[in-house]
């Protein structure tokens, strides 16, 4: 039988917390909560806010009450981070997959922050056994519980720290529907009462149609052009992730799943060629590439 606390079996953010865990000189207690937690002795874990209650069996007839919380960030630390998130799209697509992006961490130590215990004395625990040490083997099971609460959902983590997935996710879209009007993409309802907005136009006042929404015939003024790279090397490739290819469309002419990472990496060069390229004919101001 398997060890489901192996780490084969969990996420790498839910090792990451036990690793972090561990790293405290916790090992041998850890391990006999090991086994309180493969044994299915946590009988409850509930959340009241950013602060964990468990009911944990141990050797008396009553359960044994636990409680664990880390230190809640406040909510201009939050607001760096959310900010930071936002920034880049991979972070919001992954998360809302349910997945946590491996380098999530560089957010948090960006603003000062760890979004894991950094020590020992950023975990504030306690349990009704009569065991002075802590964490004793109640609190330890918890400890891995929690573990595998953050396999199923990351945003659990982010929780302990202060903010719910409702209350992230809500300000990443504010973020980004902000940044949509500064662009002049908001959106606007045809069934809008506003009479106040204004039918497109040219600079002569003559209506504008359609077809000549993206043309523009006047000579930019150059200091109001900036051309700059990406940010960051990475493209639609990387949110959307690997080519699902089914072995049973694999025929001649068609790519086997076995040649999908090659594919991966031709459409990668493929895409940063075009980055390229686009950037070349948005600097040439002859006009050609």
């Amino acid at each position: 039988m398997s060890d489901p606390y192996s780490q084969a079996n969990r996420e790498w953010w839910a090792q990451r917390w036990i690793d972090v865990l561990e790293s405290f000189g916790w090992v041998r207690r850890l391990a006999r909560a090991r086994t309180y937690a493969r044994e299915g002795n946590v009988l409850s874990i509930d959340f009241k806010g950013s602060k964990v209650a468990a009911r944990v069996q141990g050797t008396a007839p009553d359960p044994y009450k636990v409680s664990l919380s880390l230190d809640p960030f406040e909510d201009d630390q939050w607001g760096y981070v959310i900010e930071s998130m936002a920034q880049r799209a991979i972070f919001s697509a992954k998360l809302l997959a349910g997945e946590m992006p491996q380098n999530i961490e560089e957010v948090f130590t960006a603003n000062g922050l760890s979004l894991f215990p950094f020590t020992k004395f950023d975990i504030h625990s306690k349990c009704s056994c009569p065991d002075p040490a802590n964490p004793c083997k109640h609190i330890g099971a918890v400890y891995y519980l929690l573990g595998d609460r953050f396999s199923e959902d990351p945003f659990v983590l982010f929780q302990l720290r202060g903010r719910t997935k409702e209350q992230i996710i809500e300000a990443l879209r504010q973020i980004r529907s902000a940044g949509s009007t500064a662009n002049g993409i908001a959106e606007t309802s045809e069934d809008s009462p506003d009479s106040s907005i204004a039918e497109p136009t040219t600079a002569l006042g003559v209506p504008l149609a359609i077809e000549q929404f993206w043309h523009y015939t006047e000579q930019l003024e150059s200091s109001l052009v900036v051309i700059a790279p990406p940010p960051t090397s990475e493209t639609v490739l990387d949110v959307l992730g690997p080519i699902p290819f089914k072995a049973e469309v694999a025929s001649e002419g068609a790519i086997a799943p076995s040649e999908a990472p090659a594919a991966m990496d031709y459409l990668k060069t493929v895409y940063q060629a075009a980055s390229q390229q686009a950037i070349l004919a948005a600097m040439d101001t002859e006009g050609t590439v």
